[in-house]
């Protein structure tokens, strides 16, 4: 469709979902990049995420928060201009799901006493929702530490947010540059931080 001009011409973006990721295999972001590569005009929109497999046993499992940090972080980089989350609000059963196919989502609700309970992706999303405004621009991120992921956003208004993630069992210290200027600063192990400039 992208490819003809015709038809082109009434396309906004394209959609794509997170799930080649059920057979073990990485990420793909390099698909995501191409096709924004390709076809510089056209967005490119994560349209649905989850973690499939709802075990209640995992609710709080940090893997799962560190899944959506990941993968937020990869798919910006790769040109991505949004990012949905399939179902923000689940019950305790993962579901409900006309098919069958229960999954974890940031907020489970217990619909026999009525509360609600936050995992930790929602925190992890939090990271970029709260901070990263409508009408933000990605510009430049680079981290020189293998262990540590960033992307980073200039805000309509000119304020910076750079968000950062280790997903390593170990603390890592690092400089966060700006131009000339460096603060030293400290990744524990299995976090998620932003940075507003």
């Amino acid at each position: 469709i992208l490819s003809d001009p015709e038809a082109a011409k009434y396309v906004w973006g394209v959609g794509f979902h997170w799930y080649e990721t059920w057979d073990g295999s990485p990420p793909m972001h390099a698909n995501v990049a191409a096709t924004q590569q390709g076809w510089p005009g056209i967005q490119v929109l994560l349209t649905e995420a989850t973690v499939e497999r709802f075990d209640p046993a995992r609710l709080q499992s940090w893997p799962n928060a560190e899944r959506y940090g990941r993968q937020i972080i990869g798919d910006f980089n790769a040109g991505a201009v949004g990012w949905t989350d399939w179902n923000i609000l689940l019950d305790e059963t993962g579901g409900p799901n006309h098919v069958k196919n229960f999954c974890f989502a940031p907020v489970h609700a217990d619909t026999r006493d009525g509360s609600l309970h936050y995992m930790n992706s929602y925190y992890y999303i939090g990271h970029f929702s709260k901070y990263i405004k409508p009408g933000a621009k990605r510009i430049a991120c680079s981290s020189s530490r293998a262990q540590l992921q960033a992307t980073a956003f200039k805000n309509p208004d000119g304020q910076l947010v750079v968000v950062v993630m280790n997903q390593g069992d170990t603390e890592v210290s690092f400089r966060l540059y700006l131009d000339t200027q460096a603060a030293e600063t400290l990744s524990l192990p299995h976090s998620i931080m932003t940075f507003i400039l």
